[in-house]
């Protein structure tokens, strides 16, 4: 059995959760036909579907794209970290007086 179909079996055996929702004729028959086409059935393309927007979704929001320029800014901070400020000195006297006492 490859790999792949293995996982989705698996899955399948797991679920015990419901989500339900309600959908236009239009949107239903669109869902029915490419889960057809797919052969497979509907709430396993459902989910398929649902699951791999959802974790698109999250990779777009937890990943951070920087500029050629931006990039070259970040490691150069990195690299060469400027000099602490009066404030953020303060700042971290307050904080070890607070943490630390």
């Amino acid at each position: 059995m490859p790999r792949k179909q293995a996982v989705a079996e698996s899955a399948r055996a797991n679920r015990v959760e419901r989500l339900g929702f309600r959908i236009d004729e239009e949107t239903k028959d669109l869902i029915e036909r490419a889960a057809h086409l797919s052969r497979r059935k509907v709430s396993d393309f459902c989910v398929t579907a649902l699951a791999d927007t959802a974790r698109r979704t999250i990779a777009e929001h937890e990943t951070l794209v920087l500029s050629d320029r931006d990039r070259e800014a970040f490691f150069d901070a990195l690299i060469n970290p400027p000099e602490p400020s009066e404030r953020l000195i303060r700042a971290f006297r307050e904080h070890r007086r607070r943490v630390a006492s």
